[in-house]
C-alpha cells in the first residue's frame, strides 16, 4: 500500500512539474494572459451562458463579475457547481465563500483560456491535490 501512495505522489509531482514547465515556457507566455487566452475565456463564457440559460430554472444574477445560474439540474454541472468562463452553474450553492472560490476559477479561466480544462484535468480529480482548487481556496470551496 505504501508503494501505491508513493506512485500516486510521484505521478502528481510529475504532472505539477509539467504544468509549471508549460507555464514558464515560450508557449505558456504566448498562450497565457494573452489575447489568445482572452478569446478562449470569451468562448468559454459564451458556452457557459448558453448552457446556463438552457438549463437554469432558478435565479440568474451577476455577483462580483460572475454570472450565477441557480436551479441547474445536478447532471448539468460537477460537484457543487462548475465555473465555465465567467459563469457559475449550480443548483443553489451560492454562499459568499463559494462565490469567492469561483471568482478565482473565473480568473484562472481568463489566464489560461481554453487550455484551462486540460490543465485542470492534468492536476487531478482530487480537489485536495488539484493546484487550481488549492489556489481557489479549499476551505472557501467547501473541501475542508
Amino acid at each position: 500500500m505504501t508503494a501505491d501512495i508513493h506512485a500516486v505522489s510521484a505521478a502528481t509531482g510529475a504532472r505539477e512539474r509539467l504544468i509549471d514547465a508549460i507555464d514558464r515556457s515560450a508557449l505558456g507566455r504566448l498562450l497565457f494572459d494573452s489575447p489568445i487566452s482572452l478569446l478562449g475565456y470569451l468562448y468559454a463564457t459564451a458556452v457557459g451562458l448558453a448552457w446556463g440559460f438552457l438549463w437554469s430554472t432558478g435565479r440568474v444574477e451577476v455577483r462580483d463579475g460572475l454570472v450565477v445560474f441557480r436551479g441547474m439540474p445536478r447532471r448539468t454541472f460537477g460537484r457543487g457547481g462548475s465555473c465555465v468562463g465567467r459563469c457559475y452553474l449550480t443548483d443553489g450553492n451560492v454562499s459568499d465563500d463559494i462565490l469567492e472560490h469561483e471568482a478565482v476559477h473565473k480568473r484562472q479561466w481568463r489566464r489560461y483560456g481554453m487550455v484551462f480544462p486540460l490543465l485542470y484535468l492534468l492536476s487531478g480529480r482530487d480537489p485536495l491535490r488539484n493546484r487550481f482548487e488549492i489556489e481557489a481556496g479549499l476551505e472557501k470551496g467547501g473541501y475542508r
